[in-house]
């Protein structure tokens, strides 16, 4: 807003040098006392409403007059066009990282209320008031939890406007898989059909993991919902060895602990049965005194 002391000087005078000062409320504005007959406010607030006048006097302070009062009212424009940004942008984070949620308003007048919602929770986030259309709430090292939906609003008395809602998904890194055996029986056998299972307990989906025999691979699968993958091996003598695995979803792999397997040759089965056979019938026929040839 720009005040302005309008003069007219005396005909008989007209070489008078003036000063200027400007007043509200009896409390006088600016600079004090100035050779300009203008005086430019920046910016208006409510608290800034009041009566307003002008004074003029001669340089030589011996003539001075007061202009007519006049009464203004700076009234407030309501807050429109609330809008939340997220960063880093899109909000997509990962788990202990920073996230800043900008809470803005394409326009309204003097001190404005800020606040940050998260769906589900009854309080808000924070709450911040200021002379300003943009107001920033820091979220430190988030967790899997923080995700979800958020809005913020804004209100400057004519009641609050809300922002549209806005998502915010948190990628959690794969922890250290844990590889395990899976076969049908506890002593490893040429020609058993082995799993190899690599798990991590932690990670966001998808994971792709890869197996490993003596650091060479042996084949990689991918798990879309959590619960670990699996590689099958039909075993021969040269499958004895370290085994490992590993998993990554992007953010980061991570490398199991070496797991060792021995495999033995097959038996004989059928043999042994038969040996253990012919014991028990030597056995029996002795009892009964008649030997068997």
């Amino acid at each position: 807003m720009t005040l302005i002391c309008e003069t007219q000087l005396s005909p008989q005078r007209p070489k008078v040098q003036l000063q200027f000062s400007f007043f509200r409320d009896s409390q006088i504005l600016g600079s004090g006392w100035s050779t300009s007959p203008e005086l430019q406010i920046p910016a208006m607030w409510t608290e800034d409403s009041g009566s307003y006048w002008c004074e003029t006097e001669t340089v030589t302070h011996n003539i001075n007059k007061r202009s007519l009062t006049s009464q203004i009212r700076v009234q407030r424009v309501p807050v429109s066009n609330v809008n939340l940004e997220i960063q880093p942008t899109g909000g997509q984070l990962i788990e202990g990282e920073n996230m800043v949620l900008i809470c803005s308003v394409a326009q309204g007048s003097g001190t404005v209320t800020f606040s940050w919602h998260k769906e589900g929770r009854v309080r808000s986030l924070g709450r911040k008031t200021q002379r300003s259309l943009l107001a920033e709430l820091h979220v430190l090292m988030v967790k899997e939890s923080d995700a979800g939906r958020y809005y913020c609003a804004a209100d400057n008395v004519h009641g609050p406007i809300l922002s549209r809602w806005m998502q915010v998904t948190v990628r959690i890194p794969v922890s250290h898989p844990i590889l395990t055996f899976r076969a049908p029986r506890v002593q490893a056998l040429v020609g058993d059909l082995l799993e190899l299972h690599c798990e991590s307990l932690r990670g966001s989906p998808p994971i792709l993991y890869r197996f490993y025999h003596e650091d060479v691979t042996l084949g990689n699968s991918s798990a879309t919902s959590g619960g670990g993958a699996s590689f099958n091996l039909s075993l021969t003598a040269e499958h004895s060895g370290n085994y490992s695995c590993d998993a990554d979803n992007g953010l980061g792999a991570q490398h199991s602990h070496g797991v060792s397997l021995r495999v033995t040759g097959k038996q004989d089965i059928p043999t042994a049965v038969n040996s253990q056979c012919k014991r028990s019938c030597l056995l029996r026929n002795s009892s009964t005194g008649l030997f068997a040839g």
